[in-house]
């Protein structure tokens, strides 16, 4: 059974400006920088694409870990989709969806995703994976929303 959960980031950032920051790469490594990521194979630098995969390796837990995403699905500047293609999870999918409202852009994460490991996964998944992933994603997304970061070319 999969774990399921959302982010919810506000930012007077335009839509456009969010969007392409969201699937920068470099962005990424930035916001990334405690677990030292780094991206080693595939798109390595620049905005991501569609059909397009990149291979993190970064320290989680303390432990050295690969994982290559591919972006699934993409509708610019309204959402696209990453999902594990080879790495430590079962199943990882996800979903970045942008908004415009009033007072800015509204960024929606959707993550889903499944531990290996039968029953001990499932029991790592409830006590500490789904927490530290979504620390990871808020911390990640107050890097990509604050509107004094110097956009990616």
């Amino acid at each position: 059974m999969a774990v399921s959960f959302e982010c919810i980031t506000r930012t007077t950032l335009p839509k456009g400006e969010l969007f392409d920051r969201a699937r920068s790469i470099d962005a990424h490594k930035d916001s990334m920088a405690r677990s030292r990521e780094q991206a080693v194979a595939g798109v390595r630098t620049g905005l991501i694409s569609l059909g397009e995969d990149v291979t993190w390796r970064a320290w989680h837990f303390g432990v050295p870990l690969r994982m290559t995403s591919r972006i699934t699905a993409m509708e610019v500047p309204d959402f696209f989709v990453d999902e594990q293609v080879r790495g430590p999870f079962r199943r990882f999918r996800h979903r970045h969806e942008f908004t415009e409202d009033a007072a800015g852009t509204v960024m929606v994460d959707r993550i889903e995703f499944e531990a290996p490991f039968g029953p001990l996964g499932r029991l790592a998944e409830k006590l500490v994976l789904a927490r530290y992933l979504r620390n990871l994603i808020e911390t990640r997304n107050r890097f990509l929303a604050a509107s004094d970061r110097t956009p990616d070319p």
